[in-house]
């Protein structure tokens, strides 16, 4: 049960720490670009610290596929969360939408054909 698990929480780790590294900066649009991109360089070496493992082990008990269908919802929930936290943007019906098409492929990936 653990190796089905674990993946998913190092990925949601993982995924925090990207969504940082690539949209935290926008907050700071008077900060020099070379230092956001330092920052989101340094930011994003802790992401592959939790986001390699989580596939290593991952890849037992998941196909790549899997894995990367796992990876992108995660994603979309994390990066909703971060979007309406910390840049205070609105969360819109047109994306719940989108949203639940990608959990339609998330079905057609999953499902034993």
């Amino acid at each position: 049960m653990i190796k089905f698990i674990a993946p998913i929480v190092l990925l949601t780790i993982s995924n925090v720490f990207m969504t940082f590294a690539w949209y935290g900066h926008l907050r700071f649009r008077n900060t020099a670009l070379i230092t956001v991109i330092l920052v989101s360089w340094g930011i994003a070496f802790f992401e592959y610290c939790f986001q390699v493992p989580a596939n290593r082990i991952g890849y037992e008990v998941y196909n790549a596929a899997q894995l990367k269908t796992i990876q992108e919802v995660i994603t979309l929930i994390v990066f909703s969360g971060f979007s309406i936290w910390y840049l205070k943007e609105q969360f819109r019906w047109n994306y719940l939408v989108g949203f639940l098409f990608i959990i339609l492929a998330v079905f057609f990936i999953f499902k034993k054909w």
